[in-house]
Protein backbone atom coordinates (compact mmCIF):
# COMPACT_ATOMS: atom_id res chain seq x y z
CA UNK A 1 0.00 0.00 0.00
CA UNK A 2 1.28 3.33 -0.75
CA UNK A 3 2.17 5.78 2.38
CA UNK A 4 -0.14 8.82 1.65
CA UNK A 5 1.98 12.14 1.65
CA UNK A 6 0.20 13.28 4.50
CA UNK A 7 1.47 10.59 6.98
CA UNK A 8 5.11 10.68 5.53
CA UNK A 9 5.05 14.53 6.44
CA UNK A 10 3.57 13.55 10.65
CA UNK A 11 6.48 10.97 10.37
CA UNK A 12 8.91 13.61 9.51
CA UNK A 13 7.66 15.84 12.43
CA UNK A 14 7.00 13.22 15.00
CA UNK A 15 10.78 12.40 14.44
CA UNK A 16 11.68 16.04 14.89
CA UNK A 17 13.31 16.50 11.40
CA UNK A 18 14.43 19.91 10.82
CA UNK A 19 11.90 20.52 6.98
CA UNK A 20 14.16 22.64 5.05
CA UNK A 21 11.68 23.42 1.73
CA UNK A 22 12.69 25.15 -1.33
CA UNK A 23 9.88 26.66 -3.00
CA UNK A 24 8.96 25.14 -6.54
CA UNK A 25 6.55 25.96 -9.23
CA UNK A 26 6.52 23.41 -11.65
CA UNK A 27 7.20 19.62 -11.60
CA UNK A 28 10.44 19.49 -12.99
CA UNK A 29 12.01 21.75 -10.01
CA UNK A 30 10.27 19.75 -7.26
CA UNK A 31 12.45 16.56 -8.78
CA UNK A 32 14.92 18.77 -8.41
CA UNK A 33 14.46 19.41 -4.64
CA UNK A 34 14.03 15.88 -4.06
CA UNK A 35 17.49 14.93 -6.31
CA UNK A 36 18.84 17.40 -4.09
CA UNK A 37 17.89 15.67 -0.93
CA UNK A 38 15.43 17.40 0.93
CA UNK A 39 13.20 16.10 3.37
CA UNK A 40 9.90 17.83 1.76
CA UNK A 41 9.15 20.45 -1.05
CA UNK A 42 6.49 23.63 -0.94
CA UNK A 43 4.50 25.21 -3.21
CA UNK A 44 4.20 29.01 -2.29
CA UNK A 45 1.62 31.78 -3.67
CA UNK A 46 4.34 34.14 -4.70
CA UNK A 47 6.00 31.35 -7.20
CA UNK A 48 2.70 30.39 -8.17
CA UNK A 49 1.70 33.71 -9.37
CA UNK A 50 4.60 35.02 -10.72
CA UNK A 51 5.14 31.74 -12.94
CA UNK A 52 1.63 32.55 -14.12
CA UNK A 53 3.02 36.48 -14.64
CA UNK A 54 -0.08 37.89 -12.03
CA UNK A 55 0.38 37.83 -8.81
CA UNK A 56 -0.14 36.06 -5.18
CA UNK A 57 -3.31 38.10 -4.62
CA UNK A 58 -4.84 37.28 -8.07
CA UNK A 59 -4.18 33.58 -7.90
CA UNK A 60 -7.46 31.25 -7.46
CA UNK A 61 -7.76 28.26 -5.18
CA UNK A 62 -7.68 25.89 -8.55
CA UNK A 63 -4.79 27.09 -10.00
CA UNK A 64 -2.45 27.11 -6.64
CA UNK A 65 -4.73 23.25 -6.28
CA UNK A 66 -3.23 22.36 -9.91
CA UNK A 67 0.25 23.67 -9.89
CA UNK A 68 1.14 21.99 -6.20
CA UNK A 69 -0.92 18.89 -7.27
CA UNK A 70 1.05 18.52 -10.79
CA UNK A 71 4.43 19.01 -8.76
CA UNK A 72 3.56 16.93 -5.74
CA UNK A 73 2.69 14.26 -7.90
CA UNK A 74 6.20 13.89 -9.57
CA UNK A 75 8.14 13.23 -6.32
CA UNK A 76 8.35 11.21 -3.13
CA UNK A 77 8.42 13.50 -0.89
CA UNK A 78 5.55 15.56 0.85
CA UNK A 79 5.08 18.90 -0.19
CA UNK A 80 3.63 22.01 2.15
CA UNK A 81 1.05 24.77 0.26
CA UNK A 82 1.00 27.75 0.11
CA UNK A 83 -3.38 28.14 1.46
CA UNK A 84 -3.23 32.04 1.35
CA UNK A 85 -5.86 33.52 3.28
CA UNK A 86 -7.99 29.83 2.89
CA UNK A 87 -9.87 31.60 0.04
CA UNK A 88 -12.85 32.67 2.03
CA UNK A 89 -14.28 32.47 5.01
CA UNK A 90 -14.74 29.28 7.08
CA UNK A 91 -16.94 27.50 4.90
CA UNK A 92 -14.69 28.18 1.60
CA UNK A 93 -11.57 27.16 3.87
CA UNK A 94 -13.04 23.88 4.61
CA UNK A 95 -13.37 23.82 0.92
CA UNK A 96 -9.70 24.70 0.64
CA UNK A 97 -8.45 21.91 3.01
CA UNK A 98 -10.35 19.15 1.33
CA UNK A 99 -9.34 19.99 -2.23
CA UNK A 100 -5.31 19.86 -1.30
CA UNK A 101 -6.07 16.32 0.59
CA UNK A 102 -7.67 15.19 -2.10
CA UNK A 103 -4.90 16.58 -5.01
CA UNK A 104 -1.76 14.81 -2.95
CA UNK A 105 -0.77 18.03 -0.81
CA UNK A 106 0.49 16.70 2.96
CA UNK A 107 -0.19 20.07 4.69
CA UNK A 108 -1.02 23.80 4.09
CA UNK A 109 -0.51 27.28 5.97
CA UNK A 110 -3.76 29.30 6.55
CA UNK A 111 -2.86 33.06 6.87
CA UNK A 112 -5.24 36.06 8.82
CA UNK A 113 -4.83 38.07 5.72
CA UNK A 114 -8.59 39.30 4.11
CA UNK A 115 -9.68 37.50 1.45
CA UNK A 116 -9.50 38.42 -1.36
CA UNK A 117 -5.70 39.12 -0.76
CA UNK A 118 -4.15 42.89 -2.12
CA UNK A 119 -1.89 42.94 -4.36
CA UNK A 120 -0.32 45.64 -1.73
CA UNK A 121 0.67 43.16 0.37
CA UNK A 122 3.51 42.93 -1.68
CA UNK A 123 4.31 46.52 -0.44
CA UNK A 124 4.44 45.02 3.27
CA UNK A 125 1.42 46.50 4.35
CA UNK A 126 -0.93 44.11 6.88
CA UNK A 127 -4.57 43.80 5.80
CA UNK A 128 -5.59 41.47 8.49
CA UNK A 129 -9.22 40.04 9.73
CA UNK A 130 -9.81 40.23 13.17
CA UNK A 131 -8.09 37.81 15.54
CA UNK A 132 -11.30 35.95 16.57
CA UNK A 133 -12.27 35.43 12.79
CA UNK A 134 -8.65 34.06 12.38
CA UNK A 135 -8.89 31.68 15.09
CA UNK A 136 -12.55 30.38 13.73
CA UNK A 137 -11.30 29.86 10.19
CA UNK A 138 -8.13 27.51 11.83
CA UNK A 139 -10.79 25.82 13.57
CA UNK A 140 -12.92 25.07 10.79
CA UNK A 141 -10.12 23.85 8.96
CA UNK A 142 -9.11 21.69 11.29
CA UNK A 143 -12.11 20.21 11.81
CA UNK A 144 -12.49 19.37 7.98
CA UNK A 145 -8.66 18.50 8.29
CA UNK A 146 -9.82 15.62 10.84
CA UNK A 147 -13.13 14.66 9.03
CA UNK A 148 -10.77 13.92 5.97
CA UNK A 149 -7.50 13.03 7.02
CA UNK A 150 -6.12 14.17 10.24
CA UNK A 151 -2.49 13.34 9.44
CA UNK A 152 -3.03 16.66 6.76
CA UNK A 153 -0.62 19.17 8.73
CA UNK A 154 -2.13 22.72 8.98
CA UNK A 155 0.30 25.48 10.00
CA UNK A 156 -1.29 28.93 11.49
CA UNK A 157 0.27 32.09 9.72
CA UNK A 158 0.26 35.44 10.64
CA UNK A 159 1.51 38.82 8.81
CA UNK A 160 0.99 40.78 11.74
CA UNK A 161 4.58 40.88 12.88
CA UNK A 162 5.22 43.20 9.95
CA UNK A 163 3.28 46.34 11.58
CA UNK A 164 2.85 44.93 15.21
CA UNK A 165 5.74 43.16 16.54
CA UNK A 166 7.00 39.07 17.34
CA UNK A 167 4.46 39.66 20.41
CA UNK A 168 1.22 40.35 18.49
CA UNK A 169 1.82 38.30 16.06
CA UNK A 170 3.09 35.18 18.51
CA UNK A 171 -0.38 36.19 20.13
CA UNK A 172 -2.23 35.59 16.61
CA UNK A 173 -0.13 32.27 15.97
CA UNK A 174 -1.66 30.67 19.66
CA UNK A 175 -4.97 31.25 18.89
CA UNK A 176 -4.99 29.43 15.79
CA UNK A 177 -2.52 26.81 17.42
CA UNK A 178 -5.36 26.79 20.11
CA UNK A 179 -8.34 26.14 17.32
CA UNK A 180 -6.22 22.74 16.20
CA UNK A 181 -3.14 23.80 14.01
CA UNK A 182 0.19 21.96 14.16
CA UNK A 183 2.71 24.46 13.47
CA UNK A 184 3.09 28.26 13.21
CA UNK A 185 4.45 30.72 11.12
CA UNK A 186 5.19 34.91 11.55
CA UNK A 187 7.44 36.80 10.12
CA UNK A 188 10.33 38.60 12.66
CA UNK A 189 11.89 41.68 11.10
CA UNK A 190 15.10 41.26 12.87
CA UNK A 191 16.66 38.34 14.40
CA UNK A 192 15.89 39.74 17.51
CA UNK A 193 12.79 38.43 16.88
CA UNK A 194 13.40 35.63 14.93
CA UNK A 195 14.94 34.08 18.64
CA UNK A 196 12.49 35.52 20.50
CA UNK A 197 9.03 33.98 18.55
CA UNK A 198 9.81 30.30 19.45
CA UNK A 199 9.52 31.13 22.83
CA UNK A 200 6.63 33.13 22.60
CA UNK A 201 4.58 30.06 20.44
CA UNK A 202 2.95 27.41 21.86
CA UNK A 203 3.74 24.75 18.41
CA UNK A 204 6.56 24.79 16.90
CA UNK A 205 7.57 27.16 13.96
CA UNK A 206 8.61 27.45 10.20
CA UNK A 207 10.58 30.15 9.28
CA UNK A 208 10.28 31.82 5.76
CA UNK A 209 13.61 32.89 3.64
CA UNK A 210 12.16 35.17 1.68
CA UNK A 211 15.15 36.66 -0.77
CA UNK A 212 14.75 39.98 -2.44
CA UNK A 213 12.37 41.56 0.07
CA UNK A 214 13.19 45.02 0.58
CA UNK A 215 11.75 45.38 4.02
CA UNK A 216 15.25 44.06 5.71
CA UNK A 217 13.68 40.72 6.82
CA UNK A 218 16.93 38.55 7.51
CA UNK A 219 17.82 35.69 5.56
CA UNK A 220 18.87 33.21 8.23
CA UNK A 221 20.64 29.64 7.63
CA UNK A 222 18.95 26.32 7.96
CA UNK A 223 21.76 25.72 11.42
CA UNK A 224 21.01 29.27 12.98
CA UNK A 225 17.53 28.17 12.51
CA UNK A 226 17.90 24.53 14.29
CA UNK A 227 19.40 26.66 17.10
CA UNK A 228 16.88 28.87 17.77
CA UNK A 229 14.29 25.82 17.68
CA UNK A 230 12.82 26.34 14.43
CA UNK A 231 10.77 23.16 12.87
CA UNK A 232 11.76 24.24 9.56
CA UNK A 233 12.37 27.08 6.84
CA UNK A 234 10.94 27.85 3.55
CA UNK A 235 12.91 28.87 0.80
CA UNK A 236 10.36 30.93 -0.42
CA UNK A 237 12.29 32.24 -3.80
CA UNK A 238 15.00 30.42 -3.76
CA UNK A 239 14.12 28.25 -7.33
CA UNK A 240 12.83 31.33 -9.11
CA UNK A 241 15.13 33.95 -8.44
CA UNK A 242 18.07 32.22 -10.15
CA UNK A 243 16.37 30.95 -13.37
CA UNK A 244 14.71 34.16 -13.82
CA UNK A 245 18.39 35.90 -13.77
CA UNK A 246 20.02 33.33 -15.89
CA UNK A 247 17.63 33.40 -18.47
CA UNK A 248 17.03 36.77 -18.56
CA UNK A 249 20.72 37.31 -19.09
CA UNK A 250 20.75 34.45 -21.71
CA UNK A 251 17.87 36.36 -23.78
CA UNK A 252 19.90 39.72 -23.24
CA UNK A 253 23.10 38.19 -24.67
CA UNK A 254 20.60 36.23 -27.82
CA UNK A 255 18.64 39.28 -28.71
CA UNK A 256 21.90 41.30 -28.73
CA UNK A 257 24.32 39.15 -30.61
CA UNK A 258 22.43 35.92 -32.14
CA UNK A 259 24.35 33.34 -30.08
CA UNK A 260 24.14 32.62 -26.34
CA UNK A 261 27.35 31.59 -24.98
CA UNK A 262 27.16 31.27 -21.20
CA UNK A 263 27.60 27.55 -21.42
CA UNK A 264 29.60 25.50 -23.15
CA UNK A 265 28.65 23.09 -25.41
CA UNK A 266 29.81 20.34 -23.14
CA UNK A 267 27.90 21.97 -20.04
CA UNK A 268 24.45 21.77 -22.61
CA UNK A 269 24.87 18.05 -22.90
CA UNK A 270 25.43 17.90 -19.39
CA UNK A 271 22.64 19.40 -18.11
CA UNK A 272 20.45 18.45 -20.73
CA UNK A 273 20.74 14.57 -19.69
CA UNK A 274 20.17 15.76 -15.98
CA UNK A 275 17.10 16.66 -17.15
CA UNK A 276 16.62 13.62 -18.92
CA UNK A 277 17.65 11.52 -15.56
CA UNK A 278 15.39 13.32 -13.54
CA UNK A 279 11.90 12.92 -15.87
CA UNK A 280 13.05 8.91 -15.95
CA UNK A 281 13.34 9.11 -19.72
CA UNK A 282 16.20 5.98 -19.52
CA UNK A 283 13.13 4.09 -18.55
CA UNK A 284 11.18 5.07 -21.34
CA UNK A 285 13.47 3.97 -23.59
CA UNK A 286 13.41 0.65 -22.12
CA UNK A 287 9.48 0.33 -21.94
CA UNK A 288 9.46 1.29 -25.68
CA UNK A 289 12.70 -1.40 -26.31
CA UNK A 290 10.48 -4.07 -24.25
CA UNK A 291 7.33 -3.28 -26.23
CA UNK A 292 6.25 -0.94 -29.43
CA UNK A 293 10.24 -0.56 -30.29
CA UNK A 294 10.95 -4.24 -30.71
CA UNK A 295 8.51 -4.73 -32.76
CA UNK A 296 9.55 -2.25 -35.42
Amino acid sequence: MIERNTTKLRKLLKAKTFLHMPAVYDALGARLVEHAGFEAVYNGGYVAGGSRAVSEPLLTMTEQVTQASDAAAAVNIPMVVDAGAGFGEPLHTMRTVREFIRAGIAGVHIEDQLFPKRAHYHTYQVHEIEPAEFAEKIRYACRERDRVDPDFVIVARSDSCREFGVEVAAERVNLGIAAGADLGLLFPRNEDEAERAPKLCKAPLVYVNARGTRDGRPVLSRQDLQKMGYAGIIEAQVMMLPAVDAQQKMLAELRSTGNYTGMSNELCIQVRKDIEDRIGLEEFYRIEQETVESRA
